[in-house]
Protein backbone atom coordinates (compact mmCIF):
# COMPACT_ATOMS: atom_id res chain seq x y z
CA UNK A 1 0.00 0.00 0.00
CA UNK A 2 2.87 2.24 0.99
CA UNK A 3 4.15 1.94 -2.21
CA UNK A 4 1.32 2.43 -4.39
CA UNK A 5 1.18 5.44 -2.74
CA UNK A 6 4.47 6.78 -3.75
CA UNK A 7 3.70 5.65 -7.30
CA UNK A 8 0.20 7.50 -7.19
CA UNK A 9 2.69 10.44 -5.76
CA UNK A 10 5.41 10.57 -8.33
CA UNK A 11 2.79 10.58 -11.14
CA UNK A 12 1.18 13.11 -9.79
CA UNK A 13 3.94 15.03 -10.13
CA UNK A 14 4.01 14.75 -13.57
CA UNK A 15 0.68 15.24 -14.58
CA UNK A 16 0.30 18.72 -12.45
CA UNK A 17 -1.39 20.27 -12.56
CA UNK A 18 -3.77 17.39 -13.06
CA UNK A 19 -4.28 14.68 -11.12
CA UNK A 20 -3.50 11.35 -12.76
CA UNK A 21 -7.18 9.96 -12.82
CA UNK A 22 -7.77 13.02 -15.09
CA UNK A 23 -4.99 11.65 -17.87
CA UNK A 24 -6.38 8.27 -17.64
CA UNK A 25 -9.80 9.84 -18.26
CA UNK A 26 -8.94 11.43 -21.64
CA UNK A 27 -8.54 7.81 -22.96
CA UNK A 28 -10.99 6.20 -20.95
CA UNK A 29 -14.00 8.32 -20.51
CA UNK A 30 -15.76 6.03 -17.96
CA UNK A 31 -12.44 6.01 -15.60
CA UNK A 32 -12.61 8.26 -12.65
CA UNK A 33 -11.08 7.60 -8.98
CA UNK A 34 -14.00 9.70 -7.64
CA UNK A 35 -16.84 9.57 -9.74
CA UNK A 36 -18.79 6.66 -11.03
CA UNK A 37 -19.24 7.55 -14.79
CA UNK A 38 -21.40 5.24 -17.97
CA UNK A 39 -20.34 5.81 -21.88
CA UNK A 40 -24.04 5.90 -23.82
CA UNK A 41 -23.15 2.84 -26.22
CA UNK A 42 -27.14 3.44 -28.15
CA UNK A 43 -30.10 5.05 -28.16
CA UNK A 44 -33.20 3.00 -28.89
CA UNK A 45 -36.44 5.08 -29.76
CA UNK A 46 -39.44 3.23 -27.79
CA UNK A 47 -42.39 5.98 -28.46
CA UNK A 48 -42.84 9.53 -30.31
CA UNK A 49 -41.65 10.87 -26.50
CA UNK A 50 -39.70 7.86 -24.98
CA UNK A 51 -36.35 6.56 -25.38
CA UNK A 52 -34.03 3.36 -24.19
CA UNK A 53 -30.59 4.63 -23.58
CA UNK A 54 -27.97 2.04 -23.09
CA UNK A 55 -24.61 2.92 -21.64
CA UNK A 56 -21.54 0.91 -20.41
CA UNK A 57 -20.68 1.82 -16.47
CA UNK A 58 -17.07 2.00 -15.43
CA UNK A 59 -15.35 0.71 -13.01
CA UNK A 60 -17.46 0.67 -9.33
CA UNK A 61 -21.06 -0.28 -10.79
CA UNK A 62 -23.08 -3.06 -9.04
CA UNK A 63 -24.78 -5.62 -11.21
CA UNK A 64 -28.43 -4.38 -10.71
CA UNK A 65 -30.83 -6.70 -9.80
CA UNK A 66 -34.41 -6.98 -11.98
CA UNK A 67 -36.43 -4.17 -10.75
CA UNK A 68 -34.03 -1.67 -9.44
CA UNK A 69 -33.26 2.12 -9.74
CA UNK A 70 -29.88 4.37 -10.14
CA UNK A 71 -29.70 7.89 -10.12
CA UNK A 72 -28.42 9.51 -13.15
CA UNK A 73 -26.01 12.51 -13.26
CA UNK A 74 -26.58 14.86 -16.27
CA UNK A 75 -25.07 18.53 -16.83
CA UNK A 76 -27.09 20.97 -18.24
CA UNK A 77 -25.58 24.58 -18.90
CA UNK A 78 -22.39 23.48 -16.62
CA UNK A 79 -24.88 22.32 -13.60
CA UNK A 80 -25.29 19.10 -13.38
CA UNK A 81 -29.05 17.46 -12.31
CA UNK A 82 -29.42 14.16 -10.57
CA UNK A 83 -32.78 11.72 -11.35
CA UNK A 84 -33.66 8.53 -10.59
CA UNK A 85 -34.29 6.30 -13.49
CA UNK A 86 -35.71 2.66 -13.41
CA UNK A 87 -33.21 -0.05 -14.98
CA UNK A 88 -34.89 -1.77 -18.01
CA UNK A 89 -32.38 -3.85 -19.13
CA UNK A 90 -32.52 -7.22 -18.08
CA UNK A 91 -30.39 -8.11 -14.97
CA UNK A 92 -26.77 -9.26 -15.70
CA UNK A 93 -26.78 -7.32 -18.95
CA UNK A 94 -25.13 -4.05 -19.17
CA UNK A 95 -27.31 -1.17 -18.07
CA UNK A 96 -29.96 0.89 -19.56
CA UNK A 97 -32.64 3.20 -18.61
CA UNK A 98 -35.87 4.04 -20.40
CA UNK A 99 -36.97 7.70 -20.27
CA UNK A 100 -40.18 9.44 -21.23
CA UNK A 101 -39.64 13.31 -22.39
CA UNK A 102 -41.06 14.90 -19.00
CA UNK A 103 -39.16 17.89 -17.63
CA UNK A 104 -35.92 19.35 -18.60
CA UNK A 105 -33.22 16.82 -17.56
CA UNK A 106 -35.29 14.02 -18.81
CA UNK A 107 -36.33 15.97 -21.78
CA UNK A 108 -32.39 16.04 -22.88
CA UNK A 109 -32.29 12.75 -22.64
CA UNK A 110 -34.67 12.15 -24.77
CA UNK A 111 -33.66 14.13 -27.49
CA UNK A 112 -30.18 15.28 -27.27
CA UNK A 113 -28.33 11.81 -25.89
CA UNK A 114 -26.06 10.39 -28.35
CA UNK A 115 -23.55 7.28 -28.27
CA UNK A 116 -20.45 8.50 -26.97
CA UNK A 117 -22.14 10.45 -24.28
CA UNK A 118 -21.01 10.22 -20.61
CA UNK A 119 -23.45 9.92 -17.73
CA UNK A 120 -22.77 10.28 -14.12
CA UNK A 121 -24.20 7.32 -12.34
CA UNK A 122 -25.06 6.25 -8.38
CA UNK A 123 -25.20 2.41 -7.79
CA UNK A 124 -28.33 0.35 -8.26
CA UNK A 125 -31.09 0.68 -5.47
CA UNK A 126 -34.47 -0.33 -4.65
CA UNK A 127 -36.48 -3.39 -3.13
CA UNK A 128 -38.92 -3.47 -6.18
CA UNK A 129 -37.22 -7.11 -7.44
CA UNK A 130 -38.51 -10.59 -8.18
CA UNK A 131 -39.69 -12.56 -5.10
CA UNK A 132 -36.80 -14.97 -3.80
CA UNK A 133 -38.92 -18.30 -4.81
CA UNK A 134 -40.48 -19.05 -7.77
CA UNK A 135 -44.30 -18.15 -8.24
CA UNK A 136 -47.55 -17.03 -10.55
CA UNK A 137 -46.63 -13.43 -11.25
CA UNK A 138 -49.37 -10.48 -11.93
CA UNK A 139 -47.81 -7.41 -13.03
CA UNK A 140 -49.76 -3.85 -13.08
CA UNK A 141 -48.09 -1.40 -15.07
CA UNK A 142 -49.25 2.15 -16.55
CA UNK A 143 -47.76 4.79 -18.78
CA UNK A 144 -43.90 4.35 -18.32
CA UNK A 145 -44.43 2.33 -14.91
CA UNK A 146 -43.80 -0.43 -17.25
CA UNK A 147 -40.33 0.06 -17.18
CA UNK A 148 -38.76 -1.75 -14.34
CA UNK A 149 -41.59 -4.53 -14.84
CA UNK A 150 -39.66 -4.76 -18.21
CA UNK A 151 -36.53 -5.55 -16.69
CA UNK A 152 -38.22 -8.78 -15.01
CA UNK A 153 -40.00 -9.83 -17.64
CA UNK A 154 -36.62 -10.33 -19.63
CA UNK A 155 -34.68 -11.49 -16.99
CA UNK A 156 -37.51 -14.13 -16.26
CA UNK A 157 -39.39 -14.92 -18.97
CA UNK A 158 -36.91 -16.03 -21.68
CA UNK A 159 -34.67 -17.89 -18.98
CA UNK A 160 -37.23 -19.64 -17.18
CA UNK A 161 -39.40 -22.05 -18.59
CA UNK A 162 -41.25 -22.46 -15.03
CA UNK A 163 -42.23 -19.08 -15.35
CA UNK A 164 -45.93 -17.73 -15.24
CA UNK A 165 -46.39 -14.48 -15.59
CA UNK A 166 -49.56 -11.90 -16.52
CA UNK A 167 -49.22 -8.60 -17.54
CA UNK A 168 -51.80 -6.00 -17.50
CA UNK A 169 -50.47 -2.53 -18.38
CA UNK A 170 -52.86 0.12 -19.05
CA UNK A 171 -51.75 3.26 -22.03
CA UNK A 172 -54.19 5.97 -23.55
CA UNK A 173 -53.60 4.42 -27.02
CA UNK A 174 -52.07 1.46 -28.49
CA UNK A 175 -49.16 3.79 -29.72
CA UNK A 176 -48.51 4.86 -26.08
CA UNK A 177 -47.49 1.81 -25.27
CA UNK A 178 -43.27 1.12 -24.56
CA UNK A 179 -41.83 -1.63 -25.59
CA UNK A 180 -45.06 -3.10 -27.10
CA UNK A 181 -43.39 -4.73 -30.60
CA UNK A 182 -40.88 -6.68 -27.85
CA UNK A 183 -43.96 -7.60 -25.33
CA UNK A 184 -45.92 -9.17 -28.25
CA UNK A 185 -43.08 -11.06 -29.42
CA UNK A 186 -42.46 -12.57 -25.60
CA UNK A 187 -46.27 -13.35 -25.44
CA UNK A 188 -46.06 -15.31 -29.17
CA UNK A 189 -42.60 -16.69 -28.22
CA UNK A 190 -43.50 -18.24 -24.48
CA UNK A 191 -47.04 -19.49 -23.81
CA UNK A 192 -46.69 -19.01 -19.67
CA UNK A 193 -46.25 -14.79 -20.55
CA UNK A 194 -49.75 -13.27 -21.56
CA UNK A 195 -50.26 -9.61 -21.98
CA UNK A 196 -53.45 -7.63 -21.33
CA UNK A 197 -54.04 -4.43 -22.88
CA UNK A 198 -56.13 -1.72 -21.19
CA UNK A 199 -56.68 1.44 -23.42
CA UNK A 200 -57.78 4.02 -21.47
CA UNK A 201 -58.44 6.50 -24.99
CA UNK A 202 -60.90 3.50 -25.65
CA UNK A 203 -62.58 1.79 -22.29
CA UNK A 204 -61.74 4.52 -19.43
CA UNK A 205 -59.62 4.22 -16.49
CA UNK A 206 -59.03 0.39 -15.18
CA UNK A 207 -60.89 0.66 -12.40
CA UNK A 208 -59.81 -0.88 -8.81
CA UNK A 209 -63.20 0.29 -6.79
CA UNK A 210 -64.09 -3.59 -6.79
CA UNK A 211 -62.79 -7.13 -7.78
CA UNK A 212 -64.40 -7.61 -11.13
CA UNK A 213 -62.29 -6.04 -13.31
CA UNK A 214 -59.33 -8.09 -12.20
CA UNK A 215 -61.75 -10.88 -12.10
CA UNK A 216 -62.76 -10.59 -15.46
CA UNK A 217 -58.77 -9.78 -17.00
CA UNK A 218 -57.13 -12.36 -14.20
CA UNK A 219 -59.06 -15.14 -13.06
CA UNK A 220 -56.68 -16.58 -10.59
CA UNK A 221 -55.09 -12.76 -9.64
CA UNK A 222 -55.42 -13.81 -5.61
CA UNK A 223 -52.84 -17.18 -6.23
CA UNK A 224 -50.27 -14.44 -8.00
CA UNK A 225 -47.67 -12.29 -6.06
CA UNK A 226 -48.45 -8.91 -7.64
CA UNK A 227 -46.30 -6.57 -8.79
CA UNK A 228 -47.53 -2.67 -9.38
CA UNK A 229 -45.57 0.57 -10.83
CA UNK A 230 -47.65 3.63 -12.22
CA UNK A 231 -49.12 7.22 -11.99
CA UNK A 232 -49.98 7.68 -7.43
CA UNK A 233 -53.83 7.36 -8.16
CA UNK A 234 -52.92 4.14 -9.92
CA UNK A 235 -51.15 2.77 -7.11
CA UNK A 236 -53.33 4.28 -4.72
CA UNK A 237 -55.96 2.38 -6.47
CA UNK A 238 -54.53 -1.10 -6.64
CA UNK A 239 -53.14 -0.53 -2.81
CA UNK A 240 -56.87 -0.19 -1.64
CA UNK A 241 -58.24 -2.94 -3.18
CA UNK A 242 -55.66 -5.51 -2.13
CA UNK A 243 -55.83 -4.02 1.34
CA UNK A 244 -59.54 -4.91 1.32
CA UNK A 245 -59.35 -8.03 0.03
CA UNK A 246 -56.67 -9.67 1.68
CA UNK A 247 -58.69 -8.13 5.06
CA UNK A 248 -61.76 -9.52 4.16
CA UNK A 249 -59.77 -12.75 3.29
CA UNK A 250 -57.89 -12.89 6.31
CA UNK A 251 -54.82 -14.45 7.24
CA UNK A 252 -54.97 -17.42 4.95
CA UNK A 253 -54.91 -14.85 2.29
CA UNK A 254 -51.37 -15.41 -0.09
CA UNK A 255 -52.20 -12.66 -2.55
CA UNK A 256 -49.19 -9.99 -2.08
CA UNK A 257 -48.80 -6.69 -3.84
CA UNK A 258 -45.09 -5.25 -4.44
CA UNK A 259 -45.48 -0.99 -4.92
CA UNK A 260 -43.01 0.51 -6.95
CA UNK A 261 -44.18 4.56 -6.57
CA UNK A 262 -42.16 6.68 -9.43
CA UNK A 263 -42.82 9.62 -7.29
CA UNK A 264 -43.43 10.80 -3.76
CA UNK A 265 -46.24 13.02 -1.91
CA UNK A 266 -44.55 15.53 0.20
CA UNK A 267 -45.02 15.20 3.75
CA UNK A 268 -47.07 18.66 5.14
CA UNK A 269 -45.59 21.52 6.50
CA UNK A 270 -43.65 24.30 5.56
CA UNK A 271 -39.20 23.50 4.46
CA UNK A 272 -39.74 21.14 1.43
CA UNK A 273 -38.58 24.23 -1.00
CA UNK A 274 -35.14 24.01 0.21
CA UNK A 275 -33.42 26.62 2.23
CA UNK A 276 -29.60 28.17 2.68
CA UNK A 277 -26.93 25.78 3.06
CA UNK A 278 -23.72 26.67 5.20
CA UNK A 279 -20.82 24.09 4.99
CA UNK A 280 -19.40 25.23 8.38
CA UNK A 281 -15.94 24.03 7.98
CA UNK A 282 -15.60 24.34 4.44
CA UNK A 283 -16.72 28.42 4.76
CA UNK A 284 -19.51 28.06 2.46
CA UNK A 285 -23.05 28.74 1.76
CA UNK A 286 -25.55 27.78 -1.15
CA UNK A 287 -29.32 28.16 -1.96
CA UNK A 288 -30.55 24.78 -2.25
CA UNK A 289 -33.74 23.33 -3.64
CA UNK A 290 -35.79 20.76 -1.93
CA UNK A 291 -35.17 17.70 -4.04
CA UNK A 292 -31.44 17.86 -4.74
CA UNK A 293 -29.36 15.43 -2.15
CA UNK A 294 -26.60 17.44 -0.53
CA UNK A 295 -23.77 15.58 -1.31
CA UNK A 296 -24.84 17.03 -5.38
CA UNK A 297 -24.87 20.65 -3.14
CA UNK A 298 -21.80 20.47 -1.51
CA UNK A 299 -20.17 19.31 -4.70
CA UNK A 300 -21.45 21.89 -6.84
CA UNK A 301 -20.52 24.63 -4.66
CA UNK A 302 -16.79 22.82 -4.57
CA UNK A 303 -16.82 21.37 -0.98
CA UNK A 304 -15.03 18.42 -0.38
CA UNK A 305 -17.74 16.18 -0.11
CA UNK A 306 -16.61 12.79 2.25
CA UNK A 307 -18.48 10.20 -0.10
CA UNK A 308 -17.52 7.05 -1.63
CA UNK A 309 -21.77 6.14 -2.10
CA UNK A 310 -21.46 6.21 -6.04
CA UNK A 311 -18.48 3.30 -5.72
CA UNK A 312 -20.81 1.12 -3.79
CA UNK A 313 -19.14 1.95 -0.15
CA UNK A 314 -22.46 3.02 1.55
CA UNK A 315 -22.59 5.43 4.84
CA UNK A 316 -19.15 6.84 3.79
CA UNK A 317 -21.07 10.46 3.54
CA UNK A 318 -22.03 10.42 6.57
CA UNK A 319 -21.88 13.92 7.92
CA UNK A 320 -22.66 15.85 11.37
CA UNK A 321 -25.65 17.85 11.24
CA UNK A 322 -25.45 20.80 12.82
CA UNK A 323 -28.88 22.66 13.11
CA UNK A 324 -31.71 22.59 10.43
CA UNK A 325 -33.97 19.12 8.91
CA UNK A 326 -33.12 17.02 6.18
CA UNK A 327 -35.53 15.13 4.03
CA UNK A 328 -35.51 11.50 3.28
CA UNK A 329 -35.68 11.69 -0.48
CA UNK A 330 -36.08 7.82 -0.06
CA UNK A 331 -38.99 7.93 2.82
CA UNK A 332 -39.86 11.97 2.92
CA UNK A 333 -39.30 12.10 6.60
CA UNK A 334 -38.14 15.07 7.90
CA UNK A 335 -35.71 14.85 10.67
CA UNK A 336 -32.90 16.59 12.21
CA UNK A 337 -31.21 17.28 15.51
CA UNK A 338 -27.98 18.90 16.17
CA UNK A 339 -25.00 16.15 15.93
CA UNK A 340 -27.13 13.91 14.05
CA UNK A 341 -24.90 12.16 10.95
CA UNK A 342 -27.09 12.00 8.05
CA UNK A 343 -26.30 10.61 4.85
CA UNK A 344 -25.90 13.32 2.47
CA UNK A 345 -26.03 11.06 -0.66
CA UNK A 346 -30.04 10.67 0.11
CA UNK A 347 -30.61 13.50 2.39
CA UNK A 348 -32.13 17.21 0.63
CA UNK A 349 -32.25 21.03 2.46
CA UNK A 350 -35.91 21.10 4.44
CA UNK A 351 -35.17 24.66 5.55
CA UNK A 352 -31.82 25.99 6.34
CA UNK A 353 -29.22 23.62 7.14
CA UNK A 354 -25.56 23.61 8.46
CA UNK A 355 -23.44 21.15 8.09
CA UNK A 356 -20.34 20.16 9.89
CA UNK A 357 -17.99 20.16 6.76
Amino acid sequence: MIRLRKLASAASVLTTPLAPEDILSLFNPVFSARQLRGVVTRVVPETADSATIFFRPGRGWQAHLAGQWARIGVELDGVRHWRSYSLSAPAGMDPAITVSDMGAVSGTLVRNTKPGDVLFLAPPQGDFVLPEHPRPLLMLTAGSGITPVMSMIRTLVPHRPDSDVVLIHTARTPEDVIFREELAELADQFPNFRVIHWFTGERGRLDFSSIAALEQLCPDWRQRAAYACGPEGFLDDAEALWESENATAGPSSDSTLTIERFSTKLAGGAGHNGGLVTFEASDREVEADGDTPLLDVGEDAGVLMPSGCRMGICHSCLTPLRAGQVRDLRTDEVHGEPGQLIQTCVSAAAGPVNLDI
